[in-house]
């Protein structure tokens, strides 16, 4: 089978033209992982940017990697109509069996619909949703990815939804959806969460600081802890530009049990896994999030919100934790108890890293991907 896969280079994303190798974001990256060991499938990833960019032809044996110079106006003030006319001459060339956009945020999807290709989608951040939390004002990036969103839905083959959460919210609208998590790169396999038993515990919280994160809640929610038990709070990611952002640091600053760590890689979260004793996610909105797959997979016990795709990825009591992003002082009892029974954190994070295996492994992901792809086009598109 032939399958062209519609992502975003991040060199583009991040306006690094000049780095000499392609490289997505963690979930595409882990499911051209799964598929490169199905040699059957010959994958086309095709992605656009705004300045030509070094490619190779091939990213694995059976993986071809396509970049599209596209001018600035040809990307979201246009509606991505240069990204959509690009992408549909590469693709007249490749000539796929099936076209499989990844994601609502930019182009990929709407150059999928317009493919002239039976296409599915997958998509990774609800944008309508998204849009609501953030009270997206009209014509700002959010309020725009929504309506290309709501727009790309109905006229797709299908949705792969990476939680029912996102199954939820696409119903009314998709002809056809199926639920599949979010691959995880393999190598979290191979970490060993293994904290320093006579080093101060690390309760380790990783992503954007943002509302929709709500680390400011947390870090508050934790202050009655601190005054009873040692512990240190790590913060891993890049943090907003805004009042948000701004109250963080002060918070962060007035508090010397936590501290605050800019993110550069997914290595170094891997470092941060080996060493802390629980990851939290005290998040207000999110649909599969990465780094729960990834800690589960290092075998590191997660304490989370139950909300949005969440309960899909842990079982509690089982395989993690949840609390509630509405009752904080959830977030302090939920923190207290991994903290003070070690044996029961332990177990979890064991039983999180089999079900990981089982679940989560990019073979997994992909080789369910294809049985989608087969349905589709056995169903005529």
């Amino acid at each position: 089978m032939k399958i062209a896969l519609l992502t975003t280079d991040n060199r583009e994303h991040s306006h690094d033209h000049s780095l000499p190798e392609p490289f997505f974001g963690t979930a595409p990256a882990a499911l051209l992982a799964g598929f490169a060991q199905l040699p059957a499938a010959e994958i086309h990833v095709v992605a656009c940017v705004q300045q030509p960019v070094r490619s190779p032809e091939k990213i694995a044996p059976n993986i071809f990697y396509h970049s599209l110079v596209v001018p600035k106006l040809g990307w979201l003030r246009t509606g991505y109509q240069g990204c959509i006319r690009a992408v549909r001459k590469k693709l007249k060339a490749i000539q796929p069996d099936i076209v499989h956009g990844q994601g609502t945020e930019r182009d990929c999807a709407i150059s999928a619909v317009f493919s002239g290709f039976p296409n599915v989608l997958t998509i990774h951040g609800n944008m309508r949703l998204v849009a609501a939390v953030n009270h997206a004002k009209p014509f700002s990036f959010f309020w725009l990815a929504a309506k290309l969103e709501g727009f790309t839905l109905p006229r797709t083959g299908g949705v792969v939804c990476i939680s029912r959460y996102t199954r939820d919210a696409v119903q009314p609208l998709a002809r056809r959806t199926w639920v599949l998590p979010n691959a995880v790169d393999a190598s979290f396999f191979e970490v060993q969460s293994a904290p320093d038993a006579n080093a101060v515990p690390v309760v380790l919280c990783v992503g954007a600081v943002c509302q929709r994160k709500n680390q400011n809640a947390f870090i508050r929610a934790l202050d009655p802890l601190a005054k009873q038990k040692n512990f240190s709070a790590v913060f891993l990611g890049q943090v907003e530009n805004d009042a948000y952002g701004a109250e963080f640091f002060e918070l962060v600053k007035a508090r010397p049990w936590c501290r605050h760590v800019p993110f550069s890689s997914r290595d170094q979260v891997k470092k941060y896994f080996q060493a802390a004793t629980l990851l939290v996610l005290p998040t207000l909105e999110d649909n599969c999030p990465m780094v729960v797959l990834e800690a589960m997979a290092a075998g590191l016990p997660v304490l989370a919100s139950n909300v949005g795709g969440v309960p899909d990825l842990i079982t509690t009591e089982q395989t993690g934790l949840f609390c509630d992003p509405q009752r904080p002082e959830s977030f302090g009892a939920g923190v207290a108890r991994l903290l003070a029974d070690r044996t029961f954190a332990q177990q979890l994070a064991a039983n999180a890293h089999a079900e990981a295996q089982r679940r989560f492994h990019p073979r997994v992901i992909a080789q369910r991907h294809l049985e989608i792809y087969h349905e589709v086009l056995g169903k005529g598109g």
